[in-house]
């Protein structure tokens, strides 16, 4: 997590995606939402959404491949009482080409 982010405001640094080249997108999902909030690319590797609510945690993460596309989701890596500044790893990533 950024150290900048609070409950309305969210920027996350995406590192260490494998083999699939540099993303395309990324979307977060609250708790109990069944839709994707898209967020802009900041600079880098940080990706930011201006929510204008709270957001509801745990919240997954979903990345799309600039190079293929493809898709995948980090169920719940964000935490209920996620802190600005914090580190959440998930185990999924896309398979090197």
């Amino acid at each position: 997590m950024d150290a900048g982010s609070n409950p309305y405001y969210f920027a996350v640094v995406i590192e260490f995606e494998d083999g699939d080249g540099d993303l395309s997108a990324v979307d977060v999902k609250q708790a109990g939402s069944g839709s994707w909030l898209p967020t802009q690319q900041s600079w880098g590797a940080v990706w930011k959404l201006n929510s204008g609510s709270p957001l509801q945690a745990p919240l997954s993460i979903r990345l799309t491949s600039g190079l293929s596309g493809k898709t995948l989701v980090a169920t719940n890596v964000i935490p209920v009482g996620w802190q600005p500044g914090a580190t959440y790893n998930s185990i999924v990533n896309f398979k090197e080409v």
